[in-house]
């Protein structure tokens, strides 16, 4: 007969009222058992979120400085190196400029920036 299942086994509990054996408790053991906790530190660039989350802003705040901060020092890292691009050919091109000016204006050309300098340290005098 060994076909047929285990039959259920009852007990009585200590307060005197029944119950299935296997609905009991898992017993627990008498020594204390050991918690592994590992606390880390948030790194140094989640400050505005958490300023967010501290202040009860919500999610939307978090998730929108996770996506936009590194968006946004793209965007002004693109920008400065155009204008500084733009700030180098600039020099260049006025550099070019004054000096065809220059070797093209001859003695003339040079008695005129003479006499605009001279006209220039008047007025600063003044």
């Amino acid at each position: 007969m060994n076909h047929l299942p285990e039959p259920v086994r009852v007990v009585q509990l200590p307060d005197g009222t029944y119950t299935y054996a296997d609905h009991l408790p898992a017993i627990q053991p008498a020594a204390p058992q050991v918690v592994h906790q590992h606390i880390h530190q948030a790194p140094p660039d989640k400050t505005v979120q958490r300023i967010a989350l501290g202040s009860g802003v919500g999610a939307g705040a978090v998730a929108a400085g996770v996506y936009f901060g590194p968006l946004l020092v793209g965007a002004l890292t693109a920008i400065a190196a155009n204008l500084a691009l733009l700030a180098f050919l600039a020099a260049v091109l006025s550099w070019g400029v004054v000096t065809v000016v220059r070797s093209v204006g001859g003695p003339d050309g040079k008695a005129a920036a003479k006499t605009l300098a001279k006209a220039r340290r008047s007025r600063k005098g003044k």
